[in-house]
């Protein structure tokens, strides 16, 4: 993409300034961000700060016989040691705001374990220090006995007849089972007839491996109590979420407390949660009336914090031999982890209205269940149950192509949405509002050179070429701007989905925008800046965006599932139009006109067909201010505030597609080409638009090369380190040949649809359909993510999917584990 030059931003009151929207700014907060020029949770320093080590569990899986902290509470500038028992009475349970079933089993959450312990990693003492090394040394000095009990790690075997129980207190692994059926809701026709009377079922069993947000910036929290006051300093993304929820955990009034987000390094929904930690901080703040800060260590993040995806994908589609499909059945296991966090349960149950996609399915049925293993807890990551679900059907659609012998681009052509076909209602119920499929997939085709690479493999495959070379796709749509209120209601959601925004006209003419939408690294100060800049007319310059104190935007309801534009952004724009609405009714009387009379444009209020009679909305603010001579019957300001709750989501597609090549003698794997287009509806800056279409799909590339976490048969993590869970780096990627076609999203003043997810959502799929497209005529149907080199070689050579399950062909030959590429080795890119 081709960046602008920077507008010029007007001076004074005499000349409009350049539209903003649509320009390509740099951001606002960038200077700070990368220089470090900024507050950082753990930079903080506060009088008589305490700092807090937690003693974590060895063990997955045990009771605890034993816990002995005398010679840690003696050890040099330790001021206490606590343990569950010590905070039983008052530590409560982490909360769970997503009970997706009226009998869903939730044991509970402690913050600290009292007696037993259900994952690696588990808190199970603290230490508090005079510094951050007293208390660390602090924790080799406790003694904990352990009982071991049976470690449950696999989905399927957590639910067969008799397997051992995370948790005494349930009858099963099983959480709840969650079931959408559309014929039963009325939204389309028996699945199981449309199975029973179809030409063509193509059954799968996908995998979706677990993976670990992996944020910049490690978790960390500073408490400080002030009486009965406390303020909560967090690398959060949900402030005003966390606030609500630490004062009901802890008792603590929720007007006794203030929670800030600072500046925040990253998050990928890692940081939508309420931590122990946090909660565990707010509690030694209370018992000693001393500053508490806790900054984990790498280490830490990636054992503890919680991780994404985990599930096991069960598909079947029905169509007829002509391609047109008829039906959708998916059943899930999903791993829940140790415990249910904040929206544990529901990060599955909301993909279930995704896995259609953008196909017009007749029937569709849907069936999760949430089962406890003892690893730690999974909860949103980067799409949060949409990559799922189209990973899911991309994979499928392919899958039929393969048994029709047909173009997997041709079949999906046949089957998604038409353009002249919205507003469309899907067999899960979801109203498709805007889009044109067919128009981003002739722009990607064209961005990639389609035709050429075909010819290119085809050439390939005659030669045998041990390189062989394939093209995958990716025709996705996604729901996003995470909001309508009363639809979350009906899922049973413990939040609504508005959000607010405030607008402060000051009598300089700056103005002052006060987000309950906090961000953690999009760009709300400029993008919010762009808005304000062309509803009010001022200068991009003139505008500050305030956000992430509770103290100063006190409703709101944060970042997450690329909602900040339709529904933070919304919320702002409406508040400008109030602005201008009470402004009207000032210059009306300042100009001696009719307000039906006055037209505002660039700024400025002037009277129809009366020249040079004008007034700025700058001057109206200092006039406001000084109040000498304004109208009866209204209060002396043109601040104003809004809350934008959607009627619906909003729906940005696209189409991806990846040229892929395989060597098939050593299993490694090189994105040769990567185009796609994206509709994500009015495109307010495209330079931040850009770089959340690049931050996507690094991370959707990742899951299908190179990112897994995995435990061992004992439930400890083996890949705790970078060493060991490998994350693409600049240098692992390849270049990305992006696109935007615009249909502007109905249901929101802006027409924004949404981006934060769509590059992580649309090319796992792309790049696993790529890589089957090199080898599949070798026989290989299926290989499990990530795509090592290793598990490339064994499924070209041994067939199955390269990991754990067996080969499909009965007559396979066994692998001598010698010839396969090590295991540490990894593909990449040209």
């Amino acid at each position: 993409m081709t960046v602008t030059e920077e507008p010029q931003a007007a001076s004074g009151t005499d000349t409009a300034p350049q539209k903003e929207i649509g320009q390509a700014r740099r951001r606002k907060e960038d200077a700070r961000l990368i220089t470090g020029r900024t507050t950082w949770t753990d930079n903080m320093v506060l009088p008589g700060m305490l700092h807090m080590a937690v003693l974590r569990s060895p063990v997955a899986h045990g009771r605890i016989t034993a816990l002995d902290v005398t010679a840690a509470k003696e050890a040099p500038n330790v001021v206490a040691v606590y343990t569950g028992r010590d905070l039983a009475e008052e530590q409560g349970s982490i909360p769970c705001a997503w009970p997706v079933t009226p009998d869903m089993v939730n044991p509970g959450h402690p913050s600290i374990a009292v007696d037993q312990v259900n994952h690696v990693g588990e808190a199970v003492a603290i230490v508090i220090g005079r510094s951050r090394s007293a208390a660390a040394d602090a924790l080799e000095l406790i003694d904990v006995d352990y009982e071991p009990l049976p470690v449950v790690l696999d989905m399927e075997e957590a639910i067969a007849e008799g397997a051992p129980l995370v948790h005494d207190s349930t009858e099963s692994n099983r959480s709840y089972h969650f079931v959408f059926d559309a014929g039963e809701a009325g939204t389309g026709s028996d699945t199981e007839q449309a199975f029973a009377d179809a030409e063509v079922v193509v059954s799968r069993r996908f995998v979706q491996q677990r993976l670990i947000p992996a944020f910049m910036e490690p978790r960390s929290v500073v408490v400080q109590p002030q009486g009965d006051n406390y303020t909560m300093w967090s690398a959060t993304q949900i402030p005003h979420i966390l606030r609500v929820m630490a004062a009901m955990v802890t008792g603590i009034p929720e007007h006794k407390l203030r929670v800030v987000a600072p500046d925040v390094g990253g998050g990928f929904g890692g940081k939508l949660q309420v931590n122990p930690e946090e909660i565990l901080a707010l509690l030694v703040a209370r018992r000693l009336g001393k500053p508490i800060k806790w900054t984990e260590t790498r280490s830490e993040s990636l054992m503890t914090a919680h991780h994404g995806r985990d599930q096991i994908q069960y598909v079947d589609v029905a169509a007829d031999r002509e391609g047109n499909v008829k039906g959708l059945r998916v059943r899930l296991l999903a791993d829940m982890g140790a415990y249910l966090r904040l929206i544990t349960p529901g990060v599955p149950a909301l993909g279930a209205f995704m896995f259609p996609g953008i196909y017009k399915f007749g029937a569709y049925r849907f069936e999760c269940d949430g089962i406890f293993t003892n690893k730690v807890p999974t909860d949103a990551y980067r799409g949060a149950g949409r990559p799922e679900a189209t990973f899911a059907v991309e994979r499928i659609m392919d899958e039929l192509a393969v048994e029709l012998g047909m173009d997997p681009l041709e079949l999906r052509r046949k089957n998604w949405i038409n353009a002249d076909e919205f507003p469309f209602t899907t067999v899960a119920g979801l109203a498709y509002d805007s889009g044109d499929y067919e128009t981003a997939t002739q722009e990607a085709l064209r961005l990639l050179g389609y035709d050429e690479l075909r010819e290119e493999q085809r050439r390939r495959r005659e030669s045998n070429d041990p390189v062989q070379l394939g093209i995958g796709f990716s025709t996705f749509t996604e729901m996003c701007g995470l909001a309508p209120s009363r639809v979350l209601g009906s899922l049973s959601f413990g939040a609504g989905g508005w959000e607010h925004a405030s607008i402060r006209m000051l009598p300089t003419g700056k103005v002052e925008v006060v987000t309950g939408s906090t961000p953690h690294g999009q760009g709300h100060e400029t993008a919010w800046s762009q808005l304000v800049a062309d509803s009010l007319g001022v200068p991009f310059e003139d505008v500050e965006v305030l956000h992430g104190d509770t103290a100063i935007a006190s409703r709101g309801l944060d970042t997450y599932g690329s909602r900040s534009l339709v529904v933070g952004g919304s919320a702002v724009v409406k508040a400008a139009d109030k602005v201008i609405a009470k402004a009207r009714k000032i210059a009306a009387h300042l100009l001696e006109a009719s307000e039906d009379d006055l037209e505002f444009s660039g700024g400025k209020f002037s009277v129809r067909g009366t020249p040079g009679a004008s007034l700025g909305i700058q001057e109206i603010a200092l006039a406001i201010f000084a109040a000498h001579d304004y109208p009866e019957g209204i209060e002396p300001s043109i601040d104003a505030e809004a809350t934008f709750d959607p009627e619906n989501f909003s729906f940005p597609h696209g189409t991806h597609i990846c040229a892929m090549e395989v060597d098939t003698e050593t299993g490694f794997v090189k994105i040769r080409k990567y185009a796609c287009v994206d509709d994500v509806g009015t495109i307010v800056n495209p330079l931040i638009v850009e770089g959340q279409v690049h931050g996507g799909l690094a991370q959707g590339i990742a899951q299908a090369l190179y990112e897994e976490a995995v435990y061992d048969a004992d439930g400890n993590l083996t890949t705790g380190t970078f060493v060991d869970y490998l994350l693409p780096s600049a240098a692992d990627l390849p270049h990305f040949d992006t696109g935007n076609t615009v249909h502007e999203a109905p249901g929101n003043p802006i027409g924004a649809k949404g981006v934060g997810e769509a590059g992580c959502i649309a090319s796992t799929p792309a790049v696993v359909n790529a890589a089957l497209d090199a080898v599949r005529h070798l026989g290989v149907a299926d290989i499990r993510m990530p795509l090592t080199p290793e598990r490339v070689w064994r499924a070209v050579h041994a067939g199955g999917d390269g990991g754990d399950r067996a080969p499909d062909r009965t007559n396979a030959q066994a692998v001598d584990s010698a010839q396969a590429p090590a295991a540490g080795s990894q593909g990449g890119v040209q």
